[in-house]
């Protein structure tokens, strides 16, 4: 299921993208185990944890070189230890499918 999510390609959002409904954001979600579905079902977050500053510093590269290539960019927040990767459709004010595109690219480029 995340393989057929991760083989596609973002599609460029137009002034009438609408997100997601919480229940159908729900129901994708069960395709990304890794990742948190927010309390208001409009974004959705993956935290990885490392040992030390230079693995976190190549997982934010990773997602911003992902979300680049996509045109689709995620928020980054990352330190010593850690790197937090959120998807959310600011144009959409919520969650759509090149959201749940980005994060199953994501999980494929980390095999």
């Amino acid at each position: 299921m995340t393989q057929d999510l991760a083989a596609r390609t973002c599609q460029p959002c137009t002034g009438d993208t609408a997100p997601l409904e919480a229940a159908e954001a729900g129901r994708m979600m069960s395709r990304l185990p890794e990742w948190q579905l927010s309390d208001d079902a409009r974004s959705m977050t993956r935290r990885f944890t490392f040992k030390g500053w230079a693995r976190a510093v190549e997982m934010a590269n990773l997602a911003a070189w992902l979300g680049n290539s996509q045109g689709h960019h995620p928020d980054i927040a990352f330190g010593w230890g850690y790197c937090a990767v959120t998807f959310t459709t600011h144009a959409a004010g919520g969650l759509t499918e090149n959201d749940f595109i980005c994060a199953a690219r994501l999980d494929a480029l980390l095999g």
